[in-house]
């Protein structure tokens, strides 16, 4: 399911979308919130630039969005449907759910925004 060469791969573990040889990140830690943006600039493998252009990762805020409605959506099943909790009380888990997800929401929209536009390419040695 996860292997080299798959989106998935790329988009769960931060790695390079071309070569999927390292991390695009210099801490792999989402929740070391002081890093949480840095990333190298171009990966060391195959030379792919990871800022394609100037404020390339803004549209990273659209599926950001989008994966926050998603852990909103789960986190409101889970607590109100399955464990019935009050709607109070769901609403409250609904925040702190998507408060203790964002540092991992902002590293995930991020590489699902790159493997967009870039994709696996595995002769890119021979390049």
């Amino acid at each position: 399911m996860l292997k080299k060469g798959s989106k998935l791969n790329s988009i769960l573990t931060g790695s390079c979308p071309k070569c999927h040889e390292e991390s695009m990140y210099e801490d792999k830690n989402p929740y070391n919130l002081s890093n949480i943006y840095k990333m190298h600039e171009k990966c060391s493998h195959c030379n792919i630039k990871y800022k394609i252009e100037p404020s390339f990762f803004y549209g990273a805020m659209y599926v950001s969005y989008g994966l926050g409605i998603a852990f909103s959506v789960a986190a409101f099943i889970i607590s109100y449907v399955f464990l019935n909790s009050s709607l109070k009380t769901a609403f409250v888990v609904i925040i702190v759910t998507l408060i203790a997800f964002m540092p991992l929401t902002m590293r995930l929209s991020r590489n699902i925004w790159i493997n967009i536009f870039v994709h696996y390419d595995k002769n890119w040695k021979s390049k």
